[in-house]
């Protein structure tokens, strides 16, 4: 018992103890003021006597009052309740969300016209919401399209096994399984270490600096299906490391020294670059399939790139030099970045093991793609066997393929959007849609040149309305390409030509291709900027694709 008391009393804050059988010190005694006094203390004010620890140790009585006091007193005090911190809502984006169920709901109740079959209307409205959702992003693309899938399942416009068919497509594993590849690419890297000995070979002059960056990002976009991952992932932080060693930085006036232009140039070259190549950005395999759907011919690997070739290279020289005249940067020779190039390249030092593999397997992969129909070897597969040589040697761990997240998120929406396209060309509702757009086009009595002029404006511009180039292919290119077909337009070339536009069509806007926030968001370019000189390329684009691309194309005879 006296030890509980002695605990409780220093707790209590008393500096002495005393007892009574010590002599009492002279002098003024200290004030403590604590509640449990004696009485004797408290009927005599000129006097207060300490409280001593024999009562509280001899006596029980008063020793349980103390106790009694001293709990009540901690009870009694008012305790701070720190509430928790209130978790952000992550469910999707409410307004986002009603917008895009708005839509379906609407055109669902929408009188359906003549000639359309009412589960046709049914899809499409399902179909319509879905690409809402895919431009406002409530959720993540792959959820968005999980709930259309849903939708026409629940609605039994769809059964289970149509909604879900295209899972068993190779294109959009296809797709998935470039993710992975490109993982390997940039995690050993190679696709450094290539743009570092572009920019150390060509990088003395700001032209030359913009052409080796657009060359070699070139040279890696058939390697790399994400034109995000190429401009985040590997040119990004070279550009801006490059500008800020020429003094070029963002927020203190020297952003026109050489980032303004290097940035643009780089973003728009981008999209040219993903316009050359199948496999160049995650949405051209789209546009291959849906093409197939529509007039039942296949566009390869190699058909691909031999249309592509002169006008992708025309444009790769003019766009950049282009804008060097009209938004010159001032500072004209980086003597600088070579040697920056070269430094990272003496740090990276020889290529490593995992490199030599990495760059064995993308010759490996890539001559594949090339000469597989020689070989009766599909992308696909040519595809897995490079994974399956990443995987075994360790270069690609599966732990990192399951968190490519990217990749499974497109491998979903992707397939969503070739089912309910699909569904919709079965459904009877393009082939109505075509039959009506021939009559009012065809009715112009225009050439079919003149008329696929005209569908190709109103294909490439209405992309101002789209923040995916993959929405903006599942919603229109079908019916554009079956339109374009029954004026008279050779089915192949149409074809074509829309794949090639569905990507520079991306070069208007900073949210239009998968670059575009990369580039833009480094701060160095006015918004009105972006989109001023974004029109104005497109415009040479599209005289340059159209008018040396035609050329070319009829002399491989294409038309």
């Amino acid at each position: 018992m006296a030890s509980v008391a002695l605990t409780s009393s220093c707790s209590l804050g008393f500096s002495r103890i005393k007892s009574r059988a010590l002599p009492h010190r002279s002098g003024p005694s200290p004030v403590f003021p604590h509640p449990v006094l004696s009485k004797s203390s408290s009927s005599n004010p000129s006097f207060i006597k300490p409280l001593s620890l024999t009562p509280i140790i001899s006596n029980n009585r008063i020793h349980k009052s103390h106790r009694k006091l001293t709990v009540k007193a901690a009870a009694s005090t008012p305790t701070a309740v720190t509430p928790p911190p209130q978790q952000p809502w992550q469910g999707a984006a409410l307004k986002p969300l009603m917008a895009s169920i708005a839509t379906g709901v609407i055109l669902w109740f929408v009188p359906v016209p003549s000639g359309v079959s009412r589960n046709a209307w049914q899809l499409l409205s399902i179909f319509l919401a879905t690409i809402v959702g895919i431009i406002t992003q409530p959720l993540p693309l792959g959820a968005v399209a999980l709930l259309g899938l849903g939708a026409s399942v629940f609605t039994k416009t769809l059964t289970f096994s149509a909604a879900f068919s295209a899972f068993g497509d190779p294109i959009p594993w296809l797709i998935a399984l470039a993710f992975f590849f490109a993982r390997g690419f940039i995690k050993t890297g190679l696709g450094n270490r290539i743009a570092y000995q572009f920019v150390s070979l060509f990088g003395s002059s700001s032209l030359g600096l913009g052409y080796s960056l657009v060359f070699s990002e070139a040279l890696l976009a058939p390697a790399i299906p994400s034109v995000s991952a190429r401009a985040g992932g590997i040119f990004l932080p070279l550009v801006k490391s490059l500008c800020v060693a020429c003094g070029s930085n963002t927020g203190d006036g020297t952003e026109n020294k050489l980032g303004s232009w290097l940035m643009l140039t780089c973003f728009q070259t981008s999209a040219i670059s993903s316009s050359m190549f199948l496999t160049a950005m995650a949405a051209n395999p789209l546009s291959a399939n849906l093409a197939f759907n529509t007039i039942k011919q296949q566009i390869g690997w190699t058909d691909w790139a031999k249309a592509a070739i002169v006008p992708g290279l025309v444009s790769l020289l003019l766009v950049p030099l282009i804008l060097y005249v009209i938004y010159p940067p001032t500072v004209k020779s980086s003597p600088d970045a070579p040697k920056l190039a070269r430094e990272k390249l003496e740090k990276m030092g020889p290529m490593s093991k995992n490199e030599i593999i990495m760059a064995g397997t993308l010759l490996l992969t890539v001559g594949l793609w090339i000469f597989g129909g020689m070989l009766n070897v599909d992308a696909v597969t040519a595809a897995i066997l490079g994974l399956s040589v990443l995987l075994v040697t360790g270069v690609v761990t599966w732990k990192e393929c399951l968190a490519e997240s990217v990749a499974w998120d497109t491998l979903t929406w992707f397939a969503a959007l070739i089912a309910m396209a699909g569904y919709l060309n079965k459904y009877g509702l393009i082939s109505w849609f075509s039959g009506t757009v021939v009559k009012v086009v065809g009715g112009l009595g225009l050439s079919w040149q003149l008329s696929f002029g005209i569908l190709v404006l109103l294909y490439f511009y209405s992309h101002y309305f789209f923040a995916s180039g993959a929405a903006h292919i599942g919603a229109m290119f079908t019916a554009f390409l079956s339109v374009a077909s029954a004026l008279g337009t050779p089915p192949y070339l149409g074809a074509l030509v829309l794949s090639f536009l569905s990507n520079l069509m991306g070069g208007i806007t900073h949210y239009g291709i998968g670059s575009a926030p990369v580039f833009y968001g480094a701060g160095y370019v006015p918004l009105a900027t972006w989109w001023g000189y974004g029109f104005l390329i497109s415009v040479v684009n599209i005289i340059i694709w159209l008018g040396v691309g035609g050329i070319w194309w009829k002399a491989i005879g294409l038309w």
